[in-house]
């Protein structure tokens, strides 16, 4: 989906890591809530309540996702998902664009 239609935009930034990792919120008729935003290059840890499924819209990332030993490489056009609860590892060589999905179970 390359567009999003009767939504709601949270005027204020999500700022994390020194303005390195910044997003917006964005929230939908039913509820739903999905942040879209820019990674700088450098290497970060987020931690998750519910799940996510992060779109890379533009760019690439290495991802380290809970309970593997190794990175994989998503580029533009893909997607992977992380469980609730959890933390995972990204390393941005590129900078690069991102949706997140935020999935209540």
């Amino acid at each position: 989906m390359e567009r999003f239609e009767n939504i709601t935009i949270i005027k204020k930034a999500n700022v994390y890591f020194d303005g390195k990792v910044t997003s917006r919120t964005i929230v939908f008729e039913n509820g739903e809530k999905k942040t879209l935003g820019i990674m700088l290059p450098g290497e970060y840890t987020f931690s998750t309540a519910d799940k996510e499924i992060m779109e890379v819209l533009g760019g690439s990332m290495d991802v380290k996702l809970p309970g593997s030993e190794t990175f994989t490489k998503y580029k533009e056009g893909e997607s992977f998902i992380v469980p609730s609860h959890s933390s995972f590892d990204l390393i941005i060589k590129e900078v690069s664009d991102y949706c997140c999905s935020y999935i209540k179970e």
